[in-house]
């Protein structure tokens, strides 16, 4: 399902030189696999999901998701690649303040290939335990509520692959332990490959697969010239 070969990414760094952040040789995903990684901030954890998830364009390497290989495609193709194959849920929700809940979702599945479905995104959410929120607009939201809609957006147009950026950095140890159940339930049900990060020792603990992302990428992180 996914991956990753020789992946690079750096930044030019006050001094003039460069500052590598990802250097990932290999990482490979398989359909339906769920993997946590551990990172701690500043890691390049992040980077590296948006490497995967085209937001970013990498210096050097190859990132292949379900055979279709998303670093040799230009923006406008990385964004339908994304929105045809990827959720993506991110720390901080990333929900449009001035769309109820239901009009976020609708939003997201929009770009997908199978377009915005209200019928689809009712159940979603309803999946998620906000079907009595569907009018509502995410200020009037909880904290767990608002990641709930995250989840169902990302998970609306049925990816093939899940990132999750420290999607529970933002709950309460009990709403965290829900979040995080939510989106290994919907993504075993749907057949997505999921991949995580976190710095949580708790929540990198329910997962049978989990390795550090330091070990993984060799980025030695320093100004050079």
């Amino acid at each position: 399902m996914l991956a990753v070969t020789d992946l690079r990414k750096s930044y030019p760094s006050p001094e003039g030189g460069r500052v590598e952040i990802v250097n990932v040789a290999a990482f490979r995903l398989a359909a339906g696999e769920q993997v946590a990684l551990r990172g701690e901030s500043g890691s390049g954890k992040t980077t590296f999901l948006n490497l995967i998830a085209g937001i970013l364009a990498a210096d050097a390497g190859k990132v292949e998701i379900d055979g279709t290989e998303m670093t040799a495609l230009s923006e406008p193709k990385r964004d339908r690649l994304r929105a045809d194959k990827l959720g993506y849920i991110f720390q901080t929700f990333n929900l449009l303040q001035g769309y109820t809940v239901v009009e976020n979702v609708l939003l997201g599945m929009s770009f997908g290939p199978r377009g915005a479905d209200r019928a689809h995104a009712r159940e979603m959410l309803g999946r998620v335990g906000l079907g009595h929120r569907l009018d509502h607009f995410p200020h009037q939201l909880s904290t767990g509520q608002q990641q709930r809609v995250a989840v169902a957006r990302a998970l609306a147009n049925r990816p093939k692959l899940v990132l999750a950026d420290e999607p529970t950095g933002n709950l309460d140890r009990k709403h965290s332990r829900e979040a995080l159940a939510l989106i290994r339930e919907v993504s075993r049900e749907q057949g997505a490959a999921l991949l995580l990060v976190s710095h949580d020792e708790e929540v990198l603990g329910t997962f049978e697969n989990r390795s550090d992302f330091a070990a993984l990428n060799l980025a030695r992180q320093e100004v050079r010239s």
